[in-house]
């Protein structure tokens, strides 16, 4: 099993989170919404796995952040 990391590919605020941890996620599954210049953007899983870390909501990501980290099965 491998520690996959979830990269915000922009900079912006988590708007709402639709997973947990401990949660299971499919490939391309939405995990949660940013906010950036008034837009919202799906981060999705990269893979199938457990949720072992996500963002919160109001939290402030910086391009490259990590969002998420998936176990991966």
């Amino acid at each position: 099993m491998a520690l996959i990391e979830v990269r915000s590919e922009i900079t912006g605020n988590v708007l709402l989170v639709l997973v947990g941890v401990g949660e299971i996620v499919e490939e391309f599954q939405d995990m949660l919404i940013l906010e950036s210049m008034k837009m919202e953007i799906p981060i999705t899983s990269p893979t199938k796995g457990a949720v072992v870390s996500i963002a919160t909501v109001g939290e402030v990501l910086q391009q490259g952040s990590v969002v998420a980290v998936i176990e991966s099965e």
